[in-house]
């Protein structure tokens, strides 16, 4: 096969010697051969090859019908190459086909590893045009090659994806007469050249305005923001670490300013400070300080889904003995809250302002009503980058007249100035109503008291959210008041981050649903109270299951993603079963009991496919796939995937009980059985295989991912399995290493350069081993990862240096936070599936009930509602199980809290024993005291 390649190479390369230097062109495929390529599809999808006339020659036509699904057609044929150091492709294209992506890829010969030119949002002409891909057009797209210089392939592909319209619908592409061209290398094609970068070119300028003119982020700087919006609202804004307004996903920026004096006062000039109201509200404050003169920005989400604003409110204070002119500038620049790092499916930087307009106290942007004054401005001006930008303009006292611009390079900005007189102490409010994508300008009466209105409406937002937020009860000590006031923001950026039904672990970057994601928040939001959000996440979700029983990873407005990652089917299972154990609600389990017997048989399916395999350590599992971001190179066969599988076949296997279905009940008692054992079997062989003493992530790697296999103990159930079907040192070993490792980079005695908090799930699974003292210095490394801190928050990626530019993903991340939720929940009370029973207080420090105790009222449980409380009482320990508890079928297992043994106990005045470290309860209300 190397010798035929090589022969094909050979011809190749004399083929396009013969050309000469011009650039004549050699063609590779012209079409009239049918048979050279092999049609193919992704779940549901429809696709044929039809032979038909090119304008050169033959052709061939791909028709195919996305089905309403995230999918793909392609067109693949072997075409062994090896390239020249400058070159181009032509490819004759004519259709009838609404938007999409086509694609265009070359593949090496492993197959594993791809180079790509995508054109986005392609609709192809009636009549036939010629595409040219130019060499630096083409890009690695994926695989484990570290090399991604291409040089040779030995397939090359065209496929057409779902766009970003819904489906992406049907249609038909014909292809003709692929050619390829060599250029000499300094000729490179003048339509692959591309312009300067938007961003490139905000940086440049930043790097020669004084610091403050421009965001952190276009000045090398990394900066953070946090969300603004209501509860599954369609649309988002953004608030930055220093006060300036994202008006709506991938929009412009609204960006305060303070001028006094002549003087232009900036983000660089003040100290900044962060907060939410009352500690933990989705209604962020920024506050400036400059000596005796503040300025606060609050901003916050009001209406409903489909008529959804933001407001933003100012407030300039005096907070000195003297009276002051001040003047607050009120900035739209075209450039986004996120930053020019976040280059993934929303890419941040600059928002293009061709047209911007003041229309009385209405900002319109680009003919479109996007903002309006609440109170009426001194002054409104507008500007293009051919006449100064707006804050240059600002500092030299040079404010434009015009209140209308236009912009042809997008960069026109504009701003609304207040020029108030501030006596010693006092203030003056201002503030702006932005309207939402799909919604409406409010409607506010010219002469509404600016102030009394903001308050009015900011009054209101929060007494909804205290109605969301507060369903359960939590008191700790002041010292831990960060743990609840984060568990509570975090709940509202779960809400604020989904759209509608679909929970999303973000609004930019990851606005689309994975069932994995959303599984695991809907597991916190039912521990919550909040059943609601996690039914309709069920109802939305499982209807886009594929006619194979396939579960797709991912959902969004172009349909269900066909992506093979395997943990899909266990997560969609756990969700339906959650759901039905936290609400009882049998007509929504026997409306989703169809999609839970179609996973089942695509599970029953997978396994299967693997259980002949010569490779010991994959006999039996789920196949390889990329559901672990670290595999996403070269698929794997992922435990992660394994103990997700495991713990939805536990899950169908309850509900099959639930409604009686006896024969359900025995083949799916086998099918669990069966890949229980394989599982576990693989599990040593891999250990064995690679000389390992830990549970590894992989089995053909046997790497190190302490993070993913906590899935196996949370929500998997497995921790007495892990310990009766492996080597008894592998748990322990597992996360004994990852204590290790973690404390050795928070103490400063490794080199590293950033984390993810997903790592968060480690502090649950440390309560549940019983290792209560190694979660204090761990509460702290990852508390010291939000940025900033007064917003309760974490982005998907933390860096050591916070500054350092980088991709963070999305900020706040909606999947952390429930990390973060469903771990502190743990300490404080969490199910153990094998003996139903729930286990209170596993993470409670002894220094916590020498100041003051914890309390817990209102937590759900698959039972029913669940509080207690836990204090000292001088030398006694003394718990209090409050009279609504719902006991589950073992009781409550109460974990004692002190390095100590316990002393004399009495349950309601009768005398108790503690046994392995637990006492038992099985009856509500109750006392417990501990000498």
């Amino acid at each position: 096969m190397q010798k035929i390649f090589a022969f094909v190479a050979l011809l190749a390369i004399s083929a396009l010697a013969a050309a000469g230097p011009h650039g004549v062109e050699r063609v590779l495929d012209d079409f009239s051969n049918p048979a050279a390529w092999q049609v193919s599809g992704s779940d549901d999808v429809r696709a044929s090859l039809r032979a038909s006339d090119g304008p050169r020659g033959k052709a061939l036509c791909l028709d195919y019908d996305l089905r309403g699904t995230a999918g793909y057609a392609s067109m693949r044929r072997t075409l062994p190459l090896m390239l020249p150091t400058n070159y181009a492709f032509d490819l004759d294209v004519r259709g009838a086909a609404p938007a999409n992506t086509l694609q265009f890829k070359l593949i090496d010969a492993s197959g594993d590893n791809v180079w790509w030119h995508q054109w986005k949002d392609y609709a192809p002409p009636a009549d036939w045009r010629t595409l040219r891909v130019a060499a630096d057009a083409i890009g690695f797209a994926w695989g484990p090659a570290t090399d991604h210089a291409l040089k040779r392939s030995a397939g090359f592909e065209l496929a057409i994806a779902a766009g970003a319209g819904a489906g992406g619908g049907r249609g038909s592409v014909c292809f003709s007469r692929l050619g390829l061209l060599e250029l000499p290398p300094a000729s490179a094609p003048q339509e692959a050249r591309a312009r300067p970068d938007p961003n490139a070119e905000v940086e440049a300028a930043a790097k020669q305005a004084p610091r403050g003119f421009y965001p952190r982020a276009f000045t090398g700087e990394q900066g953070y923001w946090t969300l603004v919006g209501i509860d599954g609202g369609r649309d988002t804004g953004l608030l930055s670490e220093d006060g300036a307004l994202e008006i709506g996903k991938g929009g412009f920026t609204i960006e305060p300013f303070l001028q006094e004096g002549g003087k232009l006062l900036t983000w660089a000039d003040v100290a900044i400070t962060h907060s939410l109201r009352d500690g933990y509200l989705p209604i962020p404050g920024v506050q400036w300080k400059h000596g005796d003169l503040s300025l606060r920005v609050t901003a916050f989400g009001t209406g409903t889904r489909g008529d959804a604003r933001l407001i933003a409110r100012y407030d300039v204070r005096n907070d000195g003995d003297r009276a002051r002119d001040v003047t607050l500038v009120l900035a739209a620049r075209p450039l986004q809250v996120d930053p020019p790092s976040q280059f993934l499916n929303a890419p941040g930087g600059v928002s293009p302002i061709h047209a911007l307009a003041w229309q009385g106290g209405t900002l319109a942007v680009d003919g479109e009503p996007r903002a309006r004054l609440l109170r009426a401005a001194s002054m409104r001006g507008a500007t293009t980058r051919a006449h100064g930008m707006i804050v240059q303009r600002l500092a030299r006292g040079d404010f434009p007249p015009a209140q209308s611009v236009h912009d042809p390079d997008g960069y026109a900005s504009g701003a609304a100035l207040y020029r108030v007189h501030l006596q010693p102490h006092s203030g003056a409010t201002f503030g702006v109503v932005v309207p939402l994508a799909g919604s409406r300008m409010p409607a506010i009466a010219a002469d509404a008291d600016a102030a009394a209105w903001l308050q009015r409406e900011e009054d209101q937002v929060a007494a909804q959210w205290h109605g969301k937020l507060d369903r359960v009860v939590l008191k700790l000590p002041s010292s831990q008041q960060r743990l609840i006031d984060t568990l509570r923001s975090s709940l509202a950026w779960i809400l604020i981050s989904r759209d509608g039904p679909e929970l999303r672990p973000g609004t930019r970057s990851y606005a689309r649903s994975w069932i994995r994601d959303g599984a695991m928040m809907a597991d916190a939001l039912l521990r919550l109270g909040d059943t609601e959000a996690a039914r309709d996440y069920a109802l939305w979700y499982a209807p886009h299951q594929f006619t194979t029983g396939k579960v797709p990873c991912c959902i969004d407005a172009r349909g269900a993603d066909p992506t093979p990652e395997n943990d899909s089917p266990g997560e969609l299972l756990h969700l339906i079963a959650q759901v039905y154990r936290y609400t009882n609600d049998r007509a929504f389990l026997q409306a989703s009991w169809p999609h839970v017997t179609a996973t089942m048989a695509y599970l029953e399916k997978l396994q299967d496919g693997e259980r002949h395999s010569a490779v010991r350590m994959f006999r039996g599992l789920l196949p390889a796939s990329i559901s672990h971001e670290g595999y996403s190179a070269k698929p794997q066969h992922s435990y992660w995937d394994d103990f997700w599988a495991l713990r939805g076949q536990d899950d169908a296997l309850s509900m099959a009980r639930a409604l009686g279905d006896r024969e359900a009940t025995r083949e799916w008692t086998k099918q669990r059985d069966r890949f229980r054992d394989d599982l576990y079997a693989s599990i040593r062989a891999s250990v064995a295989a690679h000389r390992i003493d830990f549970i590894p992530g992989s089995a053909e790697l046997g790497d190190f991912d302490p993070t993913s296999t906590t899935i196996a103990l949370a929500p998997g159930g497995q921790q007495d399995n892990l310990r009766t079907r492996l080597p008894p040192s592998l748990l322990d070993g597992t996360f004994n290493r990852y204590w290790t490792e973690s404390r050795a980079r928070a103490d400063g005695g490794t080199d590293w350069d950033a984390y993810t908090p997903y790592e968060w799930r480690n502090v649950g699974v440390f309560a549940r081993l019983g290792w209560r003292g190694r979660i204090p210095p761990m509460l702290d490394f990852f508390f010291a990862g939000q940025r900033p801190a007064g917003w309760n928050q974490w982005a998907e990626v933390v860096g050591r240096d916070a500054r350092e530019p980088r991709f963070i993903g999305d900020m706040p991340h909606a999947w952390v936070a429930s990390d973060y939720l469903r771990s502190i929940l743990d300490l404080l009370a969490f199910e153990d599936g094998v003996d139903q029973t729930m286990v209170l207080g596993a993470g409670v420090q002894e220094a916590w009930l020498e100041q003051g105790g914890v309390a817990l009222h209102g937590l759900r449980t698959p039972w029913g509602a669940l509080g207690y409380s836990l204090r000292r009482d001088g030398a006694r320990v003394v718990w209090t199980i409050d009279a609504d508890t719902a006991l589950p079928p073992g009781g409550l297992v109460l974990a004692w809290p002190l390095p100590r043994p316990p002393g004399a106990t009495t349950i309601n005045g009768k005398p108790a024993r503690w046994r392995e470290g637990g006492l038992r309860i099985r009856t509500a209300p109750a006392r417990v005291v501990v000498e």
